[in-house]
């Protein structure tokens, strides 16, 4: 005897900011949305994890474009939303974003993409780095070296500069910020379960039969993939995957939380530092995140099953990212003991994420997000949203691109640039900045 299936237009497969950003732009559109999740709430998977900057930085003009338009929506994240969450709201702080030079970064390039979007920005020389920044090491350590090498302790060599962008900065709780998505989408009529684990998707007819553990399966004709690390196995629950381009795969990263050096602890922008292989964030209280950006001297942690991922900060991951802001901040107080989290990002082979179709009718991914598209939701989901309703009507997304007019800043986005069957971005930095 087959169970009796609940129903819905829409079945999204993860409650993460991407997919509560989904749920919001479908229901918006009036369609009868459903979210599973196998955590007890929205946000509680990788995105909990997120150090949740924002920042315009990318290596392509559709990167660039949709990180501006994001940045609108958390000005104006309540408005945005269309919805006062009662358990509180996530809020934008908008310090500023550093990056420092680094050949591995091409300046001209990221400025001549802001100066097409329209992105504020100053170019810093070693003087103005130092006085914007009160006892920064303004000396380039590239490439960045193991930090039990002795290369690693050598001095500095040069003078770095910098590209500051004045509306940069972080979202204090991205946990929360899923939270609000999924409550503007529950107001809109969107329904969210949680703890639920997918076990199965098969395609009886022109709809999907999702089963899961414990629970009745859930029938629906369209199934929006934003599972996060767990991408790659619900592919391939649903046979999708064979035409990808570009492979996704989880990799473990670690957020190390210390003190801000006295001169820095009445706050600091955002700071990129791919010289040396780490970010710094300012945090409440006088402190700083920091994480790393995946400097070649260092192993990656690629794993295979999220769910054994390690979500403990270690020492060694502590060492190799705090040791190396010290290095950067000669006034830091290293800590005895390390204090931090970790999470699991869903990376793209290029760093840029797949939004798009697959070649199994009704099914669609918001995956390989790489741990740098936290930025992007108050967009994700009306990308999604305009190729589902694209290709549901008959339009070939894959030999005509959907063209996406971004409602804030008006810019054109052909959304190829982020299709499963794109050529690998030869522009990419190949780390979390894209």
């Amino acid at each position: 005897m087959i169970a009796m299936a609940e129903t819905a237009d829409v079945l999204i497969l993860g409650a993460g900011v991407v997919g509560s950003s989904c749920a919001l732009a479908l229901a918006r559109r009036g369609l009868d949305v459903l979210v599973v999740d196998k955590a007890g709430a929205a946000g509680m998977g990788s995105t909990s994890a997120s150090s949740a900057i924002v920042r315009y930085g990318f290596s392509t003009w559709a990167g660039v474009a949709i990180a501006w338009e994001s940045r609108f929506g958390w000005q104006e994240w309540e408005q945005h939303l269309g919805y006062r969450d009662p358990n509180g709201m996530a809020r934008f702080h908008r310090v500023g974003k550093v990056v420092l030079d680094v050949p591995l970064l091409d300046r001209e390039r990221m400025v001549s993409l802001f100066e097409r979007a329209g992105v504020p920005y100053e170019i810093w020389d070693f003087d103005m780095l130092s006085e914007r920044l009160p006892g920064i090491e303004t000396g380039s350590f590239y490439p960045p070296k193991p930090v039990g090498s002795e290369e690693f302790f050598a001095d500095p060599h040069g003078r770095l500069g910098a590209v500051y962008t004045p509306d940069g900065g972080y979202v204090d709780d991205p946990r929360l910020a899923a939270a609000n998505l999924a409550a503007a989408a529950g107001h809109r009529g969107a329904r969210f379960a949680f703890r639920r684990r997918v076990t199965s998707l098969d395609r009886v007819g022109d709809v999907w039969r999702a089963g899961f553990e414990g629970h009745p399966p859930v029938e629906a004709p369209i199934v929006v993939n934003a599972a996060g690390p767990w991408s790659s196995a619900v592919n391939e629950m649903a046979g999708a995957g064979g035409d990808f381009a570009v492979t996704v795969r989880p990799m473990r990263q670690e957020v190390h939380h210390v003190a801000a050096p006295a001169g820095l602890r009445g706050g600091f922008p955002v700071i990129g530092d791919m010289d040396l292989g780490v970010y710094l964030r300012p945090e409440s209280g006088g402190n700083m995140l920091v994480g790393g950006t995946e400097p070649e001297c260092d192993t990656l942690q690629w794993i295979d099953d999220p769910d054994a991922a390690d979500l403990n900060a270690t020492s060694a991951g502590f060492e190799a990212q705090v040791l190396r802001a010290a290095r950067r901040l000669p006034g830091m107080t290293v800590p005895n003991r390390p204090r931090g989290i970790a999470g699991v990002y869903d990376v793209a082979g290029d760093w840029t994420p797949i939004y798009d179709r697959t070649a199994v009718p009704g099914f669609y991914v918001a995956i390989g997000t790489s741990g740098n598209q936290f930025k992007n939701a108050p967009v994700i989901g009306s990308l999604l949203d305009a190729i589902i309703d694209a290709v549901e009507n008959g339009h070939d997304h894959d030999t005509d691109p959907v063209r996406f007019t971004c409602p804030y800043t008006g810019h054109i986005v052909d959304l190829g640039a982020f299709s499963r069957r794109r050529k690998v971005n030869a522009d990419s930095s190949g780390t979390v900045m894209g």
